[in-house]
């Protein structure tokens, strides 16, 4: 049977539609996609990622011992500020693309991917490096407030000073009167709130952020949604845009990888690949004809498969057919041509600069 987040009920009740997503029972659209897409763009939406994991290092070596499995730079990092970056095997390979939280040097908190909270969970306890890690996926709600009115809406609840928080940084206080972590991150491009709270508040936030809204018409939001949003902003979702069998700068992500910060696992295959060149890239295209690509489907050149699109949509933004896609590094500059094969024909297609949607 599928995994329930704290706020299945309030989904059901509310008309969600109800899909499995990564072992989870979750809402993929409540009005519609196009329509919950709007209310992020223009107004605000509210999400649901509970299903999201949460995995801590705590103690003297906590600090030390994450940023020897991260691939970012934690010493970088100030207590009460966020960082992306990818957690790597020794083969450079992505075990997952997480955001950590410094709280403290010694207490950090990792939120990982849904499909990957048990596999990255044995991962870092294997790498713990003398730090205690521990799982407390099951113990957090997470939500997701997310849109232009995200903030005004929010402020309205909570004693947290919004205006000081800059982005991917955080906080910690009362929102509806539910305890949180109040974070300026998000996975749609907007401006916009994660909020952590303990499963069991999960709904009573929900609810109470639901009811405030009204005057922004706020919009319950599912994962079509989430999906049509990252993409315009060309975020990779791991499983489809990369995992085990890519690296991050094949996945365009070098900029979250510091191998100038010390040695981290997968450093010395990163280096090396960076020596020797990348043999395909990531990269963001549009469709110039008619059609809209999907998962799985091929890239074509002179009706030779040589690449693999990754992601696709018809961006409700845009009006345009967008995707992301493995390729060659010499089709990877921007305005480079080549097709993609949808039900076996092939369908024209440029390189182009992401993100392809930039807020206002």
């Amino acid at each position: 049977m599928a995994l329930r987040t704290p706020l299945h009920d309030i989904h059901v009740r509310s008309g969600a539609r109800m899909v499995e997503f990564a072992g989870w029972d979750m809402p993929v659209q409540y009005e519609g996609i196009l329509a919950e897409h709007a209310a992020v763009r223009t107004r605000v939406g509210l999400f649901d990622v509970s299903h999201m994991g949460e995995v801590v290092f705590r103690g003297p070596k906590a600090l030390e011992a994450l940023n020897r499995v991260f691939t970012n730079d934690l010493s970088k990092v100030a207590d009460g500020q966020a960082q992306y970056g990818c957690l790597c095997r020794e083969d450079g390979g992505i075990v997952d693309d997480v955001v950590v939280y410094r709280r403290a040097a010694n207490d950090l908190l990792v939120c990982v991917n849904a499909s990957n909270r048990q596999k990255d969970f044995d991962w870092l306890a294997a790498h713990a490096g003398g730090a205690d890690v521990k799982n407390e996926s099951d113990d957090w709600a997470q939500l997701a407030l997310q849109g232009p009115k995200a903030a005004e809406l929010l402020q309205r609840l909570t004693k947290v000073n919004l205006s000081q928080m800059k982005s991917y940084r955080f906080g910690h206080g009362e929102v509806a009167g539910v305890a949180c972590i109040v974070a300026r991150t998000g996975y749609t491009g907007e401006d916009g709130f994660e909020l952590f709270c303990a499963s069991a508040e999960g709904p009573r936030l929900w609810e109470a952020l639901m009811a405030a809204g009204k005057p922004e018409g706020i919009a319950p939001c599912g994962l079509g949604a989430r999906d049509s949003l990252r993409l315009e902003m060309a975020y990779r979702l791991y499983g489809s845009d990369m995992d085990d069998g890519t690296t991050p700068l094949e996945a365009g992500l070098a900029w979250v990888v510091k191998l100038d910060k010390g040695d981290f696992v997968g450093r010395d295959a990163l280096l090396r690949q960076k020596e020797q060149g990348l043999t395909r890239k990531l990269v963001g295209f549009q469709l110039v004809e008619p059609g809209i690509a999907r998962h799985g489907y091929p890239v074509l050149q002179d009706g030779r498969k040589v690449g693999v699109v990754t992601s696709g949509t018809k961006s409700p933004s845009l009006g345009t057919s967008i995707g992301l896609a493995y390729v060659p590094p010499a089709l990877a500059a921007e305005g480079s041509s080549f097709a993609v094969e949808i039900r076996g024909k092939p369908v024209a297609a440029q390189a182009v600069k992401t993100p392809f949607y930039t807020r206002k």
